[in-house]
């Protein structure tokens, strides 16, 4: 079914079993978003929240709960996409069989935006930020946020919708400083196409003219965050996903969606910014509060039984990670179109995404020799760190096949691979000083940091040990040592204090180390709070190891030293304790986890839903 808007959606998810109701009152202020993860977690269905207390509208979530309801929703178009997206890599295919491609060209004709004279039904109705449901998500958040906008900007030098901007930048609605249904914040982060537009607009000493559409067909939001391919417009994108033409028009202006569901437009002037956040964030802790750009309200509009769509994001996996799912199989193998040698490269999402990629290159350079080492292996993680957002990776690991095949997505065999082979005095390459996610607060500052690049290729160096080393057993002040994986051990120490401290700590941690000897079978070393909990699950290690750690100021080794500015050691210690500078973790209000119970017991809407 091609959707036209936000309702055809819906009525296509209940009659087919993939959407509940809400009939009951449900408070904005935490309690949807616990219902909301509740059910995701248990894999539910998309949910529809009827009866929005302090507001008219009606909320959904949950609509890209799993890999299957997405591509349930997008059944009659994906195909289509997937062509248009393989003949933008290798253009060569269409001209080679033009005949196959003619499907691929009638839905690319769907790409194409449409812009009508009026801006009905959206505009038919002028509201307030006030009247929109204004979900508060975490008990320390700054107020209430739109999670699933998608944010519209034109470049000021070149107007019209193909030189537009389409993004996912989270908008604040209340709280802080923000002067009610007048101001809202724009948080968008580095490396994002807003900024470009802002960059010329201020020397233009203009204000950025800003519309942000909230709901419209799932192909609307999805589009705001793709990573497309250069030059490929994310509306173009929207109407091709839809199997339906972007429909657009102009008010005051500004660029209207015509099948949203609201449209909130404003202008963002050079220098105003105001505080915004905490927000719980997709890494599993709060972003801080910070300045970011402050929007003018000029108008806001809804369409007739308007539909407002939200997400709840937090630590892994939540509803982004089947985001992620469907991005990857409707991209398929561009990465490997866009650098050359790279087979392939998977944000690991359990670990928040952009500290951690897991990436699979090619070694060609130096066939004729004997002696195997990372070579374009290291070309191809410096291409790898300079394109789109993933240049915020902080760490990236990546080796090249040789004899055996291998999967970034089987996380223990892809690291027991390259622990078996990395050599750690050659192989551990740091980017110190640098930009990293602005979400990410293990580094020094907002967005800075450093990156790591440990690359591995060759043949099996060592054998990994299945059980704890003597050698890190009754060490005084070190205590249950935890086998997280073969070659990789946990131990926890007490907690972190500073890094003068830590660093004599350190010292002499690896000094013990390197006189008892019989590590050659533990590379790497994991210095923790709680070992337990970080060897409980592969989960566990992920997200606290590489949200936790800045590589530059974390990482430390046994032997370790430096040799022409390159920094090696015999076995790698990260020290993924929890740091005071970083932002505190996201931990639900059990007062409202209690409240929530009346949903899910018996006669309530949600009772059919096994948590």
């Amino acid at each position: 079914m091609r959707y036209r808007n936000m309702e055809d959606c819906i009525n296509d998810l209940e009659q087919h079993g993939h959407l509940i109701r809400v009939k009951e009152e449900v408070d904005p202020d935490l309690e949807m978003a616990a219902i909301h993860m509740k059910v995701h977690e248990a894999k539910g269905p998309a949910l529809l929240f009827e009866n929005v207390k302090g507001s008219k509208f009606q909320a959904v979530s949950n609509l890209f709960g799993t890999i299957e309801r997405s591509k349930f929703m997008f059944r009659e178009t994906l195909e289509g996409v997937q062509r248009v997206m393989t003949v933008r890599g290798d253009p060569m295919k269409a001209l080679k069989t033009p005949f196959k491609h003619i499907r691929t060209g009638l839905a690319a004709w769907q790409a194409l935006p449409k812009q009508k004279s009026i801006s009905l039904p959206v505009s038919a109705q002028e509201i307030q930020i006030s009247d929109l449901p204004l979900i508060k998500h975490w008990p320390m958040d700054g107020g209430a946020f739109v999670t699933l906008p998608q944010v519209y900007t034109e470049d000021p030098d070149k107007p019209g919708i193909m030189n537009s901007n389409l993004g996912m930048y989270r908008v604040q609605l209340s709280g802080n400083e923000y002067e009610m249904n007048k101001e809202i914040g724009m948080h968008y982060q580095i490396h994002r196409g807003i900024g470009i537009h802002q960059a010329k607009a201020v020397k233009k000493g203009e204000p950025l003219k800003v519309s942000i559409f909230i709901g419209g067909p799932p192909s609307h939001t999805l589009s705001a965050v793709m990573p497309l391919p250069e030059g490929m417009s994310e509306m173009t994108f929207a109407g091709l996903l839809a199997g339906r033409r972007f429909r657009y028009s102009y008010k005051d202006g500004y660029c209207i969606s015509n099948d949203a569901d609201f449209v909130i437009t404003g202008e963002i002037y050079p220098g105003e910014t105001k505080p915004e956040g905490p927000f719980g964030d997709h890494l599993g802790y709060y972003s801080l509060t910070h300045e970011f750009p402050l929007m003018r309200v000029h108008k806001v509009y809804a369409k007739p039984n308007a539909i407002w769509p939200f997400t709840v994001v937090g630590r892994p996996p939540q509803e982004d990670t089947a985001f992620g799912d469907l991005i990857h199989e409707i991209t398929g193998d561009a990465i490997k179109q866009e650098i050359p040698g790279v087979k392939e490269v998977h944000a690991v999402d359990a670990a928040g995404v952009h500290p951690l990629l897991f990436a699979i290159g090619s070694e060609r350079y130096t066939p004729y020799t004997d002696v195997k080492k990372p070579t374009e292996l290291l070309t191809i993680a410096n291409r790898i760190l300079g394109t789109g957002q993933l240049s915020l990776a902080k760490y990236l690991f990546i080796t090249a096949e040789d004899k055996q095949p291998l999967d970034t997505h089987q996380e223990v065999e892809f690291l027991t691979y390259m622990m078996e082979r990395m050599d750690l005095q050659r192989d551990i390459h740091f980017q110190t000083q640098t930009t990293i996610d602005t979400l990410d607060y293990s580094g020094t500052g907002l967005n800075s940091g450093s990156k790591v690049v440990m690359a591995a290729y060759g043949d099996k160096i060592r054998e990994l040990c299945r059980e704890v080393p003597e050698a890190l057993k009754n060490i005084r002040g070190y205590d249950n040592p935890q086998l997280i994986m073969p070659g990789m051990v946990s131990i926890q120490t007490s907690a972190f204090t500073n890094y003068e401290d830590t660093d004599r700590e350190m010292k002499e941690f690896t000094d013990l180390l390197h006189k008892r000897g019989g590590l050659e079978a533990c590379p790497m070393i994991i210095v923790c709070d709680d070992s337990s909990f970080m060897s409980a699950n592969l989960s566990n290690f992920l997200w606290a190891t590489f949200t936790r750690s800045n590589p530059s100021h974390d990482m430390y080794g046994v032997n370790s030293g430096y040799h022409h500015k390159h920094w090696g050691c015999d076995q790698l210690i990260i020290d993924a304790r929890v740091k005071p500078h970083q932002a505190p973790p996201l931990i639900p209000d059990p007062s409202v986890e209690k409240r929530i119970e009346r949903f899910f017991a018996k006669g309530a809407s949600l009772e059919s839903i096994k948590l």
